[in-house]
């Protein structure tokens, strides 16, 4: 059975209680554990600090928690994409850093126009991508050897961007501060935006029940897709609303959430997405097939080194400014970690988008629970060092059980 068909027959099974459990202890049985791990992780993350800390779970910090996860999450959307490859890029960090130094410096220093600023930082990220994807189709450089020449490298052309001085603040009354720090939906808006997908979700299943009734293959019950929609309107008004105690849902987190579910759709629903997990489940056979294995990884290298630079952008808009140590530090952790935490395969041909949305929760819960409970920082790292490694275990033990299952 091909991706897409396998696609297809999840979107189409039975959603009431025995089916769902029942799908859970088949994936259980054969090792594709998906995202189960890292939600029922988050879940329990989420409970412990509320118990350590009450206000772990306050509307006031679930907004910070938000704004501060879309930074790193945009740029491990890209991570996402190269492990579906089986390869990594570890210059993620250096990239977004040069991003954000390219964009400040045009902003402030060349009087650039925003947005001009804006699309010369991402355009410098896809042609550091498509860079990488020529040397490792066209040469044969590991991507790991790459990367990491690349992090150094794009690390010092940063520090040459911002010169002697070190540190560009932007301007107080930029577009992308505000955005960043201070824009929210109003309450209203955020009601209709859960009535939206809600109906999205609806017209996306009935479109989907039409066409496998007309292909003569089994559909489920329209009422059980009727009542899924209901929930998930509820459920996302419900958030809506215990955010907007505070200050409610912030543009950039939605942007993120929104970019998310771009590139879900464009991996399960077009030629390109299933080339991709493809050449990431067998490159050889994909060859075979006629995929154009060069232009998949070149258009993967592109797009991971794209949203490092749009993750350095949001970065320097979220803190006013952009130093030598943007995109520093815990930036490629972070990004790298979160997409396995979130259930992408390291041995690629397996994972999803939405592993970077909850990968990233996962680690901002940690840092920020921590923090409430006025733990040191050097306890983060260690932490987040076991989450680490209890994901690429339970990936490592999944594969092992899948390989049994298709062997028995």
């Amino acid at each position: 059975m091909s991706f897409a068909d396998r696609a297809d027959e999840r979107l189409v099974q039975d959603t009431s209680p025995k089916a769902l459990l029942g799908n859970v202890s088949r994936r259980l049985r054969s090792g594709d554990l998906g995202m189960i791990p890292v939600i029922v992780g988050l879940a329990v993350i989420w409970i412990v600090f509320y118990a350590m800390n009450p206000r772990f779970l306050s509307s006031r910090n679930l907004v910070e928690l938000s704004l501060d996860s879309a930074t790193i999450g945009m740029i491990s959307v890209g991570i996402v994409l190269v492990l579906l490859l089986g390869e990594i890029d570890l210059s993620v960090g250096s990239v977004s850093g040069l991003s954000g130094s390219i964009l400040a410096v045009l902003l402030v220093y060349q009087g650039w126009p925003l947005l001009g600023s804006i699309l010369a930082a991402l355009c410098a990220g896809l042609l550091i991508g498509v860079f990488y994807g020529v040397l490792y189709t066209r040469f044969g450089v590991p991507s790991f050897v790459i990367t990491l020449a690349g992090l150094l490298a794009f690390l010092g052309a940063q520090l040459q961007v911002l010169g002697s001085n070190g540190t560009v603040n932007l301007p107080g009354d930029s577009a992308l501060i505000e955005f960043a720090n201070f824009t929210f939906l109003p309450p209203w808006l955020s009601y209709v935006l859960a009535g939206v997908v809600g109906l999205a979700y609806l017209l996306a299943r009935v479109r989907t029940i039409r066409r496998r009734t007309a292909a003569n293959l089994s559909t489920p019950g329209l009422q059980s897709v009727v009542v899924k929609a209901v929930l998930i309107t509820a459920a996302v008004a419900g958030v809506a609303w215990y955010l907007n105690i505070d200050r409610g849902i912030g543009a950039m987190p939605l942007l993120w959430v929104g970019v998310i579910i771009g590139m879900d759709f464009l991996l399960r629903r077009t030629t390109w997405g299933r080339h991709v997990f493809s050449v990431g489940g067998n490159e050889e056979a994909s060859r075979r097939a006629g995929i154009g294995v060069d232009r998949v990884y070149i258009s993967v290298f592109a797009l991971c080194s794209m949203f490092a630079a749009f993750g350095g952008v949001l970065a320097a808009g979220r803190l006013q400014a952009v130093s030598q140590t943007s995109g520093g530090t815990d930036t490629n952790l972070m990004a790298i970690a979160a997409a396995v935490i979130g259930g992408t395969s390291l041995f690629g041909g397996r994972g999803s988008v939405y592993s970077a949305l909850f990968g990233m929760l996962v680690l901002q819960s940690i840092t920020s629970g921590l923090n409430l409970v006025g733990v040191d920082a050097y306890v983060r790292y260690m932490v987040t060092g076991a989450v680490l490694l209890l994901a690429v275990t339970i990936d490592s033990l999944s594969r092992q059980a899948r390989k049994s299952s298709g062997s028995g």
